[in-house]
């Protein structure tokens, strides 16, 4: 009986150092696997489309296009990515060449690498980070890159005809003469 409580106190203590480990690696940002999330590690290199219901935690290296349209991407310090990418959430610790569209907003942080525009509405650069690119953060713009429909973008597109369009068509000069795409007058 005295070797029963020895061993389950050895157990309650190595449970109690188990939680301890997991509790200090959340506060210190080291993913832990909860079952909703996936981790690329370090030595996994991928090339195509990458798409997913769940969070994604990139520590190795990724080209291609990533789409998560619900869900956060976090590039991690050790991340390499050449891809476009599409999430909800972006967060960028590590190194990405392409754009990044966040639905509700995309950080880049002090260690991060950045060369691609990003569109969301909202974003944040911290002080320290490399970054070459442009900022979109119009609602309408970012609505339009994720793919869905606002009743604004629908009407504006009705009236104006494109550029294209109306070079071939032809377009019609002051005078009342009607001039084609060659420049000639009929």
């Amino acid at each position: 009986m005295f070797e029963m409580k020895k061993k389950d106190q050895a157990n309650a203590g190595s449970d109690q150092l188990a939680d301890t480990k997991r509790a200090s690696a959340a506060s210190a940002g080291t993913p832990v696997r909860s079952g909703e999330s996936a981790v690329i590690g370090h030595s996994i290199h991928m090339d195509g489309d990458l798409r997913g219901e769940e969070d994604l935690r990139i520590e190795g290296e990724v080209n291609g296009t990533i789409k998560l349209p619900n869900h956060s991407l976090t590039i991690g310090k050790e991340g390499r990515v050449k891809a476009d990418a599409y999430a909800k959430t972006i967060i960028v610790d590590g190194q990405i060449d392409g754009d990044l569209y966040g639905s509700d907003c995309v950080t880049i942080c002090a260690s991060a690498r950045v060369t691609g525009n990003v569109v969301a509405s909202r974003v944040s650069v911290e002080e320290g980070a490399h970054f070459k690119g442009s900022i979109d953060m119009d609602p309408e713009t970012v609505e339009a890159a994720l793919g869905k429909k606002s009743g604004s973008q629908a009407s504006s597109g009705a009236k104006s005809a494109s550029p294209a369009a109306a070079k071939a068509v032809g377009t019609q000069n002051l005078s009342g003469d009607k001039k084609s795409a060659a420049g000639q007058t009929h």
